[in-house]
């Protein structure tokens, strides 16, 4: 005898045929000995590419200082910058972006600053160089200074050059460089930078440095931070007992005719810190102080740093 289905159970078969065709295969239980059945899987993204080189947020190079001989300009990179250079020749910076360039007595009317980012992207800043203005000074000095005579003093003299030469080619780490320059010691200029030198009636390179004529015996103090390179220990022909400090990114000091060194080879110095006493040896006319500046080979003007002396 068959059974019969009522209406209300017949009626339910459907659906219970319309929900199990709704369940992922994935979810299906396998039948016995068969494979089981495997949901495709979406493609994987492809790799992420390296990202584009960011824009520098700053435009230029934020210089600031004398862009004129015997002057020197400071500076921060653009951000990300790889590498900078003026007039093709490289230009360290620190770590914050900043940096320092100078320009020689007898630099260029122009000169060209690079920075190149990692993508190789450069950025240019032209510089145009001012002119100085130098005078003729007459010294009653004897060209050789003290050595007793011309065979003498080319004698000793490539000795001298060569412990100067070492002395600024010693890598110094000092943020000296980015102090503002305050002067050695105050007195009556007597000689100035750039100046055309005559000895005696025998012309002469220009006047490397600044002449502060006081009494034999005053103090003078380091214009900035920095590490001592030379502390001549037998007085040179020309520079007398001679005194160089290194203020970091090429930029160093040099104190002619002292008297006396308060400071040795390796010492780190502070600003104002007492490094000698001012004397008149070497060629010198009369006791003063002459202070030089070097960027790298470049000389410098002091008075372009330390402002008016006394101020």
């Amino acid at each position: 005898m068959r059974r019969r289905i009522g209406p209300r159970f017949g009626a339910v078969l459907p659906l219970l045929a319309i929900a199990a065709s709704c369940v992922p295969a994935s979810e299906v239980p396998a039948a016995s000995g068969a494979a089981p059945v495997v949901a495709p899987q979406p493609p994987a993204p492809p790799p992420a590419l390296p990202p584009e080189p960011s824009v520098p947020v700053r435009a230029d190079f934020a210089l600031r200082g004398a862009a004129e001989q015997g002057g020197a300009l400071t500076g921060r990179v653009p951000q990300g910058t790889r590498s900078l250079a003026l007039d093709g020749k490289p230009v360290a910076f620190a770590t914050d972006g900043r940096f320092l360039i100078a320009f020689d007595r007898d630099a260029a009317a122009s000169a060209m600053l690079v920075a190149t980012f990692a993508s190789g992207r450069t950025l240019e800043q032209p510089i145009s160089v001012a002119p100085g203005s130098w005078r003729v000074e007459y010294v009653n000095t004897p060209y050789r200074g003290s050595a007793t005579s011309d065979a003498d003093f080319e004698r000793r003299r490539p000795a001298e050059l060569a412990q100067i030469a070492a002395a600024r080619a010693v890598a110094v780490e000092s943020d000296g460089w980015k102090q503002a320059f305050r002067w050695p010691v105050v007195g009556r200029l007597s000689g100035f930078f750039g100046s055309q030198r005559i000895y005696q009636g025998k012309p002469g390179a220009y006047h490397g440095g600044t002449d502060i004529a006081v009494p034999a015996g005053t103090p003078f103090v380091a214009p900035a931070d920095g590490v001592v390179t030379l502390a001549a220990a037998v007085p040179f022909t020309l520079e007398g007992n001679l005194l160089i400090v290194d203020h970091g990114m090429g930029l160093s000091s040099a104190f002619l005719h002292c008297q006396r060194l308060d400071v040795k080879v390796g010492d780190r110095v502070v600003q104002g810190q007492q490094l000698g006493a001012v004397g008149r040896t070497g060629r010198a006319n009369g006791p003063h102080l002459h202070w030089g500046l070097k960027w790298r080979d470049a000389r410098l003007d002091p008075g372009k740093l330390a402002g008016p002396i006394g101020g």
